[in-house]
């Protein structure tokens, strides 16, 4: 078994790159499923993003907060379409730019402008402790949103005496179709998602909104069962507050995300000597002798339990518990035929008569 994530199964929140993401974790061997948890709406109509950027040209700032690489692209494409562009590009080239992570960076450069400095975290708290050590007493501000307002970045600065013009380039909206998300929401609280991923903060406010009466139940998922992966610390921050224990890499970049879950997941695997066989269990599937064994969920929840505590006997009433609410004792039956067909090793799953099941480990 040679890709690193086969038999678990990961969760995608992201919709701009999903599909990127998406192919990152394939090509590792995982199952995904996408649930995009909102879209960004561009607003090169918006009277919001009209009126911020005539205050700009009305009252060139003295610095520029770029935030997003998509959000300075898209603020300069709205302005071509108004034939406002060349003025826009000219304030902003006499503006000291600080851009918050290289794709805003690259975005600058790419228009002909020249970034001053950028923070080593990518992170907007450290953006406004270098303005305010900087000094912005007496300055114009403008600052490019990206996908929802920053009050707090706001009220640091203007308390620094600064004046904020807010720039918002893109907003977020719910997904045009919420039925993958609300089916994440249930495969969460089901533990049969093994992690998910967060690209942007406004990410994991909007799946716990989708959650609605199940918000504290997917939230005791991503404390305990699931692993909650982020880009970054900015994205992580809800969680955070919510108790999550975030994994997060060093650089928010996509492909250093999945190295982290790379890294992580497989080290929640459960190995076991049962039967003569090395059995290891992931997400999804089970590993016999070195092959991978993708099985159903209920037979994965008997072997869960089974696996849980080996060795020891499992009633009949014990498994039950683990199958979902009106299966019976038949069910029980049933699933543990299909674990043994599954796994196609005979003496890994033993009866006990008149007691229950067990794995004999060695």
């Amino acid at each position: 078994m040679s890709e690193e994530l086969s038999g678990f199964t990961v969760g995608v929140t992201a919709d701009r790159r999903r599909d990127e993401l998406a192919a990152l974790l394939e090509r590792r061997g995982a199952r995904v499923v996408l649930a995009p948890a909102l879209r960004i709406v561009p607003l090169a109509d918006d009277t919001e993003l009209r009126a911020a950027t005539r205050a700009c040209l009305e009252r060139p700032p003295d610095v520029v907060m770029a935030n997003t690489g998509i959000g300075m692209r898209g603020w300069l494409e709205a302005a071509e379409g108004w034939g406002l562009a060349e003025p826009l590009r000219s304030v902003l080239g006499h503006a000291y730019i600080v851009a918050r992570g290289p794709k805003a960076r690259g975005a600058i450069r790419a228009a002909g402008l020249h970034d001053e400095w950028s923070p080593a975290s990518e992170s907007c708290d450290e953006v406004i402790d270098h303005l305010r050590h900087r000094g912005v007493d007496g300055q114009v501000v403008a600052m490019q949103l990206h996908g929802e307002r920053q009050p707090e970045c706001t009220a640091a600065l203007e308390a620094a005496g600064a004046t904020v013009i807010e720039v918002p380039v893109y907003r977020w909206a719910p997904p045009t179709d919420p039925a993958p998300l609300h089916r994440l929401v249930d495969l969460i609280t089901g533990r049969l998602v093994d992690a998910v991923t967060f690209t942007s903060a406004p990410a994991a406010g909007a799946l716990l909104r989708a959650a609605g009466a199940s918000g504290d139940a997917v939230l005791d998922a991503l404390r305990s069962d699931v692993l909650a992966a982020c880009v970054g610390p900015v994205t992580a921050a809800p969680l955070r507050r919510h108790g999550v224990p975030v994994i997060a890499p060093a650089r928010a970049r996509l492909g250093a995300l999945v190295r982290t879950i790379v890294d992580e997941l497989p080290q929640r695997a459960v190995n076991l000597k049962v039967a003569g066989h090395v059995l290891t269990l992931r997400g999804h599937a089970a590993v016999v002798d070195g092959e991978l064994r993708p099985l159903a969920p209920a037979p994965m929840s008997v072997l869960r339990a089974l696996a849980a505590t080996p060795g020891r006997v499992l009633s009949r009433a014990a498994l039950l518990r683990t199958l979902p609410r009106g299966a019976d004792e038949h069910a029980v039956e049933m699933a543990v035929a299909r674990l043994r067909a599954g796994l196609g090793a005979p003496g890994v799953v033993q009866t006990v008569v008149k007691r229950g099941y067990r794995l004999p480990v060695d």
